[in-house]
């Protein structure tokens, strides 16, 4: 490993203490993850926060409590080269009325994983209650889904 690769993600929870979720397919593979992406040269975290929200889901957001920043070594599952560093905070939106959301997994056309290369995102709700640290696909993130789940009751 040679450098590092620094992730900001948002925990969205809902007046119907649904959490958001983003379903990806990226390089040939399928992931569940939470929102958020890559920390930009120059930018702060929250400042990533916001502007990935935005790219990725349409929302305006702000950025509350932070939850977690990895504390581990984690290798990129796409870099070899690159160590993860990722940051948790909760985010809050007002008005969640024009996100694109699915009840269905990785609810992608044909033609939108075509490509092995491409990528493709899908976000839907599920009930926090029923969330479990399975039903994230990433190594860090299912230490934030314990995390969240030894909180008070949301």
């Amino acid at each position: 490993m040679n450098r590092f690769n620094i992730r900001v993600y948002g925990v969205l929870i809902d007046d119907l203490n649904r959490i958001l979720l983003s379903d990806e397919f990226i390089k040939g593979g399928f992931f569940t993850k939470f929102p958020g992406g890559g920390l930009e040269f120059g930018e702060g975290t929250k400042d990533c926060l916001i502007r990935e929200f935005k790219e990725e889901t349409g929302l305006n957001i702000s950025v509350g409590k932070h939850i977690y920043t990895t504390d581990f070594c984690q290798v990129s599952a796409f870099t070899t080269t690159d160590q993860i560093i990722s940051i948790y905070y909760f985010v809050h939106s007002i008005d969640l009325s024009e996100l694109k959301t699915s009840t269905k997994k990785f609810d992608f056309t044909t033609e939108q994983i075509a490509d092995k290369n491409g990528q493709a995102e899908s976000f839907r709700f599920m009930n926090f209650n029923e969330l479990q640290i399975d039903d994230v696909s990433l190594p860090i993130d299912k230490v934030v889904v314990k995390i969240l789940k030894q909180l008070e009751p949301l």
